[in-house]
């Protein structure tokens, strides 16, 4: 088995968070978009805090996945 890395592991901790934070931050517009007219239209100020927080969410999320699919290449790697 492979050294670990305290650096990659405190990474990966703070990039788990990341995502949870933006996660909720998503979450906590859900009321909001519920309550959308379906017949009506969505005001540019809401439109655009979507856009903010979805794009936050879309970030964290690639950056997780991103350092969880190089880790398990390392270990990939340090296996064959």
């Amino acid at each position: 088995m492979a050294m670990t890395d305290p650096n990659e592991i405190r990474a990966l901790k703070a990039s788990f968070r990341g995502a949870l934070d933006t996660a909720a931050a998503l979450a906590a517009l859900q009321a909001k978009v519920e309550a959308f007219d379906e017949h009506g239209d969505i005001a540019a100020a809401d439109l655009e805090e979507l856009s903010r927080v979805t794009a936050g969410h879309a970030i964290a999320s690639t950056a997780l996945r991103g350092l969880v699919s190089t880790m398990q290449g390392r270990r990939a790697a340090t296996t064959s």
